[in-house]
Order: structure tokens, then sequence, then C-alpha cells
């Protein structure tokens, strides 16, 4: 697992924002992470969230643009945001697509080569990360929860489905519903996975919930005026778990895109959703 290698740390609304690196057994890597960590948890173990972001991003974008650590403070939350892939993996071509490769790592296993041997997310996020983050925070393991964006929507919605009983609650701004459904997702599917279109099923959302997969009751916030909202299809969700029974409250936003000011504006909403599973 290795130790921690501190990058940075600040003090921020009475507690610590901190990014961190360590050698990753999973992705076989350095990682970088960031951690904001409550002054709550000076006093004993916390909840926590992790936060999966979207294409493009580092650890970085919800840690300076999201506006969570007021919100970490005030409900006692320890926030992860870990990067959204490897990075310097040494394959030809990695940086050259802004959707699939560096910053683009979809919470996925990769089974095709030459991903296969870095691009490991999944497991990174489900295992890996959070042993790490209890090794080294005061942190309640069975008061963890799970949120993101985007590509880290998906992360988070599909990563709950696939893993009942280990996120107590999950959430997502405007994300990725169904993979195999828009053109960058079957691009990253068939880069990552293959052409075997069953091994593409366990990670599309929607249909993960048609197959019978659940998880604690979805909140989904998305704008109407979101650029990428023909990728996105939040209606397909929406269908999918009524279908299902699978909980969900999704929240049309008039006028808002796809961007950081819209995360923020509803951050607040994402934090009284997850302290009503986390802090009952």
């Amino acid at each position: 697992m290795g130790a921690l290698e501190t990058i940075s740390e600040n003090s921020c609304f009475g507690g610590t924002q901190g990014i961190y690196r360590h050698e990753s057994t999973e992705i076989g890597l350095p990682m970088r992470f960031a951690v904001y960590r409550p002054a709550q948890a000076d006093d004993g173990p916390v909840p926590v969230l992790f936060y999966l972001s979207g294409l493009t991003c580092t650890e970085e974008n919800f840690t300076i643009k999201a506006g969570a650590q007021r919100l970490a403070a005030e409900y006692g939350f320890l926030i992860v945001a870990p990067d959204t892939s490897p990075r310097e993996t040494g394959i030809p071509g990695e940086g050259d697509d802004w959707a699939f490769g560096t910053g683009a790592g979809f919470y996925l296993d990769a089974t095709a080569e030459p991903w296969s041997r870095h691009y490991r997310m999944e497991s990174y996020i489900v295992s890996e990360l959070p042993d790490l983050i209890a090794a080294n925070f005061a942190v309640n393991r069975d008061r963890m929860g799970v949120f993101g964006h985007s590509m880290g929507g998906h992360g988070a919605l599909s990563l709950a489905l696939k893993n009942p009983g280990l996120f107590k609650s999950v959430s997502a701004f405007a994300p990725m519903n169904t993979l195999m459904g828009c053109e960058p997702g079957v691009n990253a599917l068939t880069g990552y996975l293959g052409q075997d279109r069953e091994a593409w099923r366990q990670y599309d959302v929607v249909d993960l919930i048609e197959s019978g997969h659940r998880c604690p009751s979805i909140l989904v916030d998305q704008g109407t005026v979101d650029e990428f909202l023909p990728n996105l299809q939040p209606a397909k969700l929406q269908q999918a778990c009524e279908a299902a029974g699978q909980p969900l409250e999704l929240n049309m936003r008039e006028g808002y895109d796809h961007s950081y000011w819209f995360v923020q504006t509803f951050m607040a909403d994402h934090f009284r959703h997850h302290a009503a599973a986390l802090c009952a």
C-alpha cells in the first residue's frame, strides 16, 4: 500500500485541506488524491465521502472549484477526491484524446492491452483507496458515501450499484448514465475492454439497474442547458429506476450547464442527502 507523501496541507474552515501521493499497488504507479479533514476528526472517526471527478480533471478540480470544504466542516465529513486516471504510464498516445487515456479512467478495470496493466481505477477506488484512507485518517468505514460529476457521476452510480453495502449513500451531478448509449462511452468501453459487449454491461448504469443491481436512494442534479446532455441521457436513468423500483430523485435544473458553477450551486443539497444516510 505504501506510505503517504504530503504534497501540501492548508488550514481551511477549521480543518485541513491536503494533497497526497502514494505508490499504488492496483495502478502500479504513483497516484495523487486530495483529502479534506474536518476538525471533528481530531476527536474520533468521522464519515467519509469519496468524490469522483469528470473527464480531463485531476484531484484539484473539485478541491478548488466545488466549494465543498465549508459544508464538510459543518457536517464533519472527511472528503476524498482521487485523480481520474493513472499518469505517465508510458503507453503511446495515452494523452492524445481528452475522452480516453490520461484524465479519462472511467472508473473501470481495463482488460485490453496495453491499458490493463495500469488502468485499474475501479479496484483502486473500491479496494485500495478506502484501505489507505482508513489507515491514515480517522474515518468510520461503516459510513462511506460516494458522489461524482459527469464521468465521475457514472463512476459513483456504477460502483455503488456493483458494491452493495460498501457505500451507504450515493449522488451525482450530470452523470453519464449509459456508456453503451453514447459515443464517448462506447469509445472508452471498446478501448479499455475490447469488443465484448457483455463485459461492457458491468459499467453501464442503466443496464446495471435493469439487470437487478440496487443501491441506496440516488440523488441526481442535471442542468437543462448542459452541452453534453445528449451523451448523459438522464431520461433513461429515470425510466430504468422507475421500472425497477430503484429510488431516485432527479432534479432538472433550469438554465444550468455542465460547469463547476452548476456543481457548487447544488453542493449543499448533496451534503444534506449524504448526511441523512451517514449521520442517522
